[in-house]
């Protein structure tokens, strides 16, 4: 069933974390200081909605790395319900998609539950003092369109992110496959797509 995001408010902190990466190092919220805009995505890699725009993703992050966004990408589904969303299942889609950032297992779920994750893919966009300024869509891509993914939507957010300007609001909210959860583990609220 498709999700919408949860439309964390603007402003909201970003949380701490440390998690491995599929390479085997460690990744924490806090080796991104330095970046003047951080773009924090969950991800998967069995979900049609990722993977219509798994491509465009990687590489309009590659180009706005030039111009300091940083991206770390999340994945935090259920990798015994879910075998394609392991590490080596991970670490094929980062080189099918050309993905440069990081990319990070979140086993125990409680990074995705601190952001408020709901789908994949879920997008929160943070300025440099790491407060939320854009959360929804990449673009308007979506399996079932023929819209070309080219990430116009959060190129818009950054443009405005790095200049120090708000991101107007409404933001579109990202569409895509629920986080599979450990039983237990789903969060509160309610980001049923109608």
């Amino acid at each position: 069933m498709a999700l919408a995001s949860f439309m964390v408010p603007i402003g909201t902190p970003a949380p701490e974390f440390t998690l491995p990466a599929v390479d085997g190092s460690k990744v924490s919220l806090d080796g991104f200081a330095g970046a003047p805009a951080l773009l924090v995505v969950f991800l998967s890699n069995h979900c049609p909605y990722v993977r219509r725009i798994e491509r465009s993703l990687g590489a309009v992050t590659s180009e706005l790395a030039a111009q300091g966004l940083a991206t770390v990408g999340i994945s935090s589904n259920d990798m015994v319900s879910y075998p394609e969303d392991d590490a080596p299942h991970l670490r094929e889609q980062m080189r099918r998609a050309d993905f440069a950032f990081p990319y990070l297992i979140d086993d125990a779920q409680e990074v995705a539950r601190a952001y408020r994750a709901a789908c994949t893919p879920d997008l929160f966009l943070y300025d440099a003092a790491r407060r939320l300024a854009y959360r929804g869509e990449f673009d308007a891509a979506r399996p079932r369109n023929e819209v070309r993914s080219d990430g116009a939507t959060l190129r818009a957010a950054f443009e405005l992110v790095l200049a120090g300007r708000p991101v107007p609001e409404p933001h579109t909210p990202s569409i895509g496959c629920s986080i599979k959860w450990k039983p237990g583990n789903e969060p509160g609220g309610s980001g049923l797509l109608l």
